[in-house]
């Protein structure tokens, strides 16, 4: 086996995108905060205490909602091509790994389009088994993804 064999002739990092930084979550937070602060306040204070824990209700659901959000940013996925091995691993936000490997050769990469939308969803597929891959990203990516991916695989097939 030659080394240049194992050098990678395509590697790429695929991530969610979250238009809202840090500093914009807390001014979001801050800003609603303190209207819903306000507002609530004004009704505890007129006697309407439902109205007023509701205004704390909602700003306790947009906080977990953007928790949330920002918890399932940390997935991503790391995709290599080499000419001996097609290696696919996903990064799930609680940090568990799960590694699919294929030979390059049997690989067959599967994008399903919609005319309106663009690129729906990939996959690899290869020995009877597959994933699928990017299903995060917007179709923008997705597009340029599946190009330059695709340009890989063929490279590595086209080398004998």
């Amino acid at each position: 086996m030659d080394v240049s064999e194992d050098q990678p002739v395509f590697a790429a990092e695929l991530t969610p995108y979250r238009s809202l930084g840090k500093t914009g979550f807390r001014v979001v937070l801050v800003l609603t905060g303190g209207v819903c602060l306000l507002y609530g306040g004004f009704f505890l204070i007129t006697g309407a205490y439902p109205i007023g824990f509701f205004f704390g209700l909602d700003f306790l659901g947009l906080y977990i909602a953007l928790k949330m959000s920002y918890r399932s940013g940390r997935a991503r996925e790391e995709v290599t091509v080499s000419r001996s091995n097609l290696s696919i691993r996903k990064f799930s936000p609680a940090g568990r790994v799960v590694e699919h490997r294929f030979n390059p050769f049997w690989a067959r990469f599967d994008v399903r389009r919609h005319d309106e939308f663009g690129i729906t969803s990939m996959s690899v597929t290869g020995e009877g088994r597959g994933t699928d891959i990017g299903s995060f990203l917007n179709p923008d990516d997705r597009e340029s993804f599946a190009k330059a991916f695709r340009g890989a695989l063929a490279t590595v097939k086209q080398r004998v």
